[in-house]
């Protein structure tokens, strides 16, 4: 079934609907995974909890950021799920979301429990996924490039307006892109580095999948993107593969955080231990969902990218995940790529 095809199935059985009210078996939820895994999550929750009226909304990470920042005085949001963790990290060393722990947090992998203790139980892990990109398979044979393996061949002058890759102020997948090229480089060189890429970049898109989706159209060549994306589209039969960089590469935790001063504070709870379960997390894999779930006993699809085949960076999520620092490199990022980007 295609990409488009399941879209069309699951919404036609659970239909996005606006925020509800505030009551008794309320949930007003934001969710930045893939739209497609959100409806999904949403459907099976409704299923298992018929007494929880759940409405949800889709945002990318940057962009519920900034919405849950905005509402703080007044918070709509009661829970926001998945997204990469660096935004998530942003909000709890803001206060903008609240400490839990669950019943089910000694279930989850010791990354997902890291997650917790460091933002003081404020996130936590809910599955994760090493960076990289794909690309189409066909138009880079037509171009009669060489697969890029590693960072320093994104650079290459044949792929010149061949890339796509999302804009950090919107999207976690992007920022984490930041993140990780400071980490690999130092912060000058990064900075230096995507001066230089930004001569290949086509588009700097809202939504962090977006870059392979457009690869498997055909309309560029490679997608910065997490590698499961770039999986996603493999299996849906798009001329797609997916690269770990040679240079090592950064990975997601992507999380979830109740909100503090959450309306329905019982509901939020009632998802947060349910998507920590193994049962919830083994149906992710169902919406071409290729991320590593946290919890230990959740079923892995064979076609999610592996850690241990994939030199990772020992990313540092609290610095990066702090609100000056993103706050600097973003403000950066605007004045030297933003700025004069095509």
């Amino acid at each position: 079934m295609r990409y488009s095809s399941l879209l069309a199935a699951v919404i036609v059985s659970c239909p996005v609907i606006p925020f509800a009210a505030s009551a008794a078996g309320s949930l007003n939820m934001i969710c930045s995974a893939d739209v497609v895994v959100c409806e999904q999550m949403t459907h099976l929750f409704s299923q298992s909890h018929p007494d929880i009226k759940l409405s949800m909304v889709r945002l990318s990470a940057g962009e519920a950021y900034a919405r849950i920042r905005s509402e703080a005085r007044n918070p709509r949001t009661d829970i926001w799920w998945a997204g990469t963790g660096d935004p998530h990290m942003q909000a709890a060393e803001e206060g903008l979301t609240q400490p839990y722990q669950s019943p089910l947090l000694d279930q989850q992998q010791p990354w997902s429990q890291k997650v917790a203790q460091i933002s003081g139980y404020r996130t936590v892990g809910v599955y994760a996924g090493a960076l990289g990109w794909g690309y189409n398979t066909k138009l880079l044979a037509e171009k009669k490039q060489k697969v890029p393996a590693c960072w320093a061949d994104l650079l290459d002058p044949g792929f010149k307006g061949e890339i796509q890759i999302a804009n950090p102020n919107s999207s976690g997948t992007a920022y984490n892109t930041l993140a990780t090229l400071v980490q690999i480089m130092g912060e000058d060189e990064a900075f230096a580095y995507l001066k230089k890429l930004n001569a290949n970049i086509s588009q700097y898109t809202k939504s962090g999948s977006a870059p392979v989706k457009a690869a498997a159209r055909g309309e560029t060549t490679i997608g910065i993107v997490f590698m499961h994306d770039a999986v996603a589209m493999q299996v849906e039969g798009f001329p797609i593969k997916a690269v770990a960089p040679c240079e090592g590469t950064g990975y997601e935790i992507g999380s979830m955080s109740i909100i503090k001063g959450a309306r329905n504070l019982a509901s939020a709870k009632a998802w947060y231990d349910w998507a920590l379960s193994a049962a919830a997390q083994s149906h992710m894999k169902e919406a071409k969902s290729f991320q590593l779930p946290s919890n230990r006993q959740a079923e892995i699809s064979e076609y999610a990218p592996r850690f241990e085949n994939i030199r990772l960076i020992d990313y540092d999520f609290k610095t990066y995940g702090d609100s000056a620092k993103r706050k600097a490199l973003l403000g950066r990022w605007d004045k030297e790529i933003g700025a004069s980007a095509q």
